[in-house]
């Protein structure tokens, strides 16, 4: 270590030793022997105070007194810095180690730094930032290879909020870290790595760091803690899914069986449209977890894996199997103290029944166990709170508060540029305020540059930009005296179980985003007079509300410009196409054969198949089948999602014919393909999810590729492939409906949602 300074400095340095030998000489002449004796005392009192000029003055005079002392111009050299004197501080300094030897001035150069060290931790103590920062910056200029001082630094800057991530670099830390003969304080180390990753976490240096970081850990549990937390924040909340995925890999280095990192990493994967790593992962999971609880939300994760991926559909029915049977095992055993975070994981474990099988009866039956036992821990965890709630709103009911107007909250992670998204805009749009106060709790709520987001925060009395914390959610929800609350997401998302669990609001139902979600806390399911059938309250926990019409109604979607051109995907113009867009979820096996059959049958026809899956796998089902079927696979086309619903819809004019996936149907999807007046062929069931697209058809006045059974619905496809008149008639009856039909009546469909609404408070009230 040897000090060294900059050529500028050292150009003024004889002029400054002699002008500060002058000075030294004459306050030499007039200090007393008293003074001389507690000069240091004085000093670091004024130190203290914050007069640096005095506590100056006198290591002046004790330089004058004792020239020989060293440390005299170390802290001569303090006080000037600390008056803003930088270049004077660095002279005093050269004048102290002049004519030194090399061992002499790195020992004096380690007692200077001892002393910037000193004061710059006393300057932290005081959150005095920006002086501990200088003095830091000091400490780095003479020794750069002080780790130590440089994570001190990093935290500085962090504290002063001026980091940026880059300074990780510019500072030469992580060059430093690399090194294998390094030394590093572990603890201190840890404790800048989560702040660094707290301030900016998916910088590229961040990641970097974290990486450089691995090769110094002494207890791997804190790291991967710490690792843990902001991969989760980043892969969930701030939806940051590959920075996220690169956190989690360096985990696995340190503990490659880590179960917990290699769950969220199978999530992340899935998440990222890396399908067979997500699969692999899901299964490593399994492989390493014991508890039967573990065990069917490891299985769910495995299926969400091969269903997202599309096309494992063979794998995907006997995972399925084996989740059934784990999960009547956990409802058979009945375990009531299980931890919110296996809760959370267990309401969802039901979501792809009605992607396989149109059976709700059994459907409904493990998914309504399944809820019921989630809840029961959920109020086991939280009795007081859950208490609290329901003695207030006890109170208020007591008092007779007639809830005029009805505050009405709505609840979802989809109020955005997502399907809930584009379909509920339509009830907010059109509420009666001087009747309803409506506000939104936007759970994992995450700035977008997308309007929709926005224009919900707009169009609500109050809006709460929520994180994942479902106790939160609820004492906001039970805070705000809502007196009926609306979930929009079903079981898409844990939290919204975790708080309608809960209980916060004395009337709760599930509204549009999938099916019900069979929590025992929620009052009511909203349904229409097509969507479920007569006998569908027997196997429902939720009480059915029928609105007159329909469940769901718009006023219409915007269409931008279209991007597929026949021409383009080597179609000829009089050929007969027919679309499905559809998630790699829906694409069950029975349904695809179907689709070729009708192929088949109608001469010189097309298929373009599109929606979000694993390319390969998805063109390896439609392959397959289509030689099982002595179809030709040229007549395939497989088609890229496109960069916005915008685009998407301005798509669909390219086909003649739209066919529906089942059993579970298009929504979001079949409303667009309605608006766009496109026929559509549908295969009707039981469930819910398989009775989207009739309702929808029948609300706008389309009867007309309604099939009941696998024959109707080859039968519909051949026909309306090979009758233009009736595809003309079909159209044109959708473009009518426009003006006449519940579909596309979202201020009626209102007035019905809220005439519910006013109802289901009155029943409240009364009871």
């Amino acid at each position: 270590m040897l000090f060294t300074l900059p050529i500028a400095i050292q150009e003024v340095y004889k002029n400054w030793k002699a002008l500060i030998t002058i000075t030294m000489t004459i306050s030499l002449q007039n200090i007393s022997s008293t003074v001389l004796a507690d000069w240091q005392q004085q000093a670091r009192q004024y130190l203290i105070q914050g007069d640096c000029t005095q506590a100056a003055n006198l290591y002046e005079q004790a330089i004058a007194a004792e020239p020989e002392t060293k440390s005299h111009y170390w802290h001569l050299g303090l006080m000037l810095l600390l008056q803003g004197q930088e270049m004077e501080a660095q002279t005093t300094w050269l004048l102290g180690m002049a004519d030194g030897e090399p061992e002499q001035v790195d020992e004096w150069t380690a007692q200077l730094l001892d002393v910037l060290q000193m004061e710059a931790e006393r300057r932290e103590v005081l959150s005095d930032y920006s002086v501990a920062w200088a003095i830091r910056q000091h400490i780095r200029e003479i020794n750069p290879a002080d780790v130590s001082n440089l994570l001190r630094l990093i935290e500085l800057f962090i504290r002063l909020e001026t980091f940026t991530g880059d300074e990780l670099t510019s500072v030469g830390l992580i060059e430093l870290l690399v090194e294998p003969a390094v030394e590093v304080d572990a603890a201190l180390l840890m404790q800048v790595l989560q702040s660094v990753l707290a301030r900016e976490p998916s910088h590229p240096s961040t990641l970097e760091f974290a990486e450089a970081c691995l090769a110094h850990v002494r207890e791997p549990q804190v790291y991967i803690g710490i690792i843990l937390e902001t991969a989760c924040e980043l892969g969930y909340i701030l939806r940051l899914t590959r920075v996220a995925i690169r956190l989690a890999e360096l985990v696995l280095r340190l503990d490659s069986e880590h179960p917990e990192m290699v769950r969220h990493l199978a999530c992340f994967y899935q998440n990222a449209g890396e399908y067979d790593l997500g699969i692999k992962t899901a299964k490593l999971f399994y492989s390493l977890i014991q508890e039967l609880p573990a065990k069917v939300y490891a299985n769910h994760l495995i299926l969400r894996g091969l269903m997202s991926a599309g096309g494992y559909w063979e794998e995907a029915c006997s995972v399925l199997k084996r989740l059934k049977s784990d999960q009547e095992l956990l409802i058979a055993e009945q375990p009531t103290s299980l931890n919110l975070s296996t809760v959370d994981d267990l309401f969802v474990t039901s979501f792809f029944y009605p992607y396989f099988q149109d059976e709700p009866r059994n459907g409904r039956k493990i998914s309504n166990q399944l809820a019921q036992l989630c809840q029961l821990n959920v109020q086991n965890n939280n009795k007081e709170q859950i208490e609290g709630y329901r003695q207030r709103q006890l109170a208020r009911k007591s008092r007779g508060i007639s809830g005029k107007p009805l505050k009405i909250g709505y609840l979802s992670h989809c109020l955005r540029r997502h399907s809930v998204g584009w379909l509920a805009r339509w009830l907010f749009q059109h509420h009666d305020r001087d009747r309803f106060q409506i506000h939104a709790y936007f759970l994992n709520y995450v700035n977008t540059d997308h309007f929709l987001q926005e224009w919900y925060v707009n169009h609500v009395d109050k809006a709460y930009r929520c994180g994942i914390v479902s106790t939160n959610v609820a004492e906001q929800i039970d805070k705000d005296e809502i007196d009926i609350l609306i979930d929009l997401d079903s079981i898409t998302l844990d939290i919204n179980c975790e708080v309608m669990a809960m209980k916060p609001a004395p009337v709760q139902v599930t509204w549009l985003g999938w099916d019900a979600s069979g929590v025992p806390a929620i009052d009511y399911f909203i349904a229409d007079p097509y969507v479920l059938p007569e006998s569908a309250q027997n196997y429902y926990s939720e009480k059915i509300w029928r609105l007159p019409q329909t469940y769901i109604a718009v006023d219409g979607f915007e269409v931008g410009v279209p991007t597929l051109r026949r021409d383009r995907l080597n179609i000829p113009n009089d050929a007969i196409v027919y679309l499905s867009s559809q998630s790699g979820y829906k694409r069950h096996q029975d349904t695809a054969r179907l689709q070729l059959k009708i192929l088949k049958e109608v001469p010189n026809s097309y298929f373009l198949i599109k929606g979000g899956a694993d390319e390969q796998s998805i063109q390896k089902l439609f392959n397959q089948l289509a030689e099982e079927e002595g179809l030709e696979g040229d007549r395939l086309r497989f088609l890229p999602t496109v960069t916005s619903e915008e685009v998407h819809r301005a798509n669909l004019g390219i086909a003649d014919v739209v066919l529906d996936t089942y059993p579970y149907n298009g929504a979001t999807t079949t409303l667009e393909t309605l608006w766009m007046c496109i026929p559509l062929v549908t295969r009707v069931g039981q469930q819910f999810a398989a009775r989207n697209s009739y309702t929808m058809m029948m609300n706008a006045g389309v009867t007309e590729g309604i099939a009941w059974t696998d024959e109707e619905y080859v039968e519909w496809g051949i026909r309306l492939g090979k009758d233009a008149a009736l595809r003309q008639q079909i159209s044109w009856k959708l473009r009518q409906s426009r003006q006449t039909s519940p579909l596309w009546n979202a201020q009626q469909f209102t007035r019905d949602m809220e005439k519910a609404y006013e109802q289901m408070w009155e029943i409240y009230l009364q009871s």
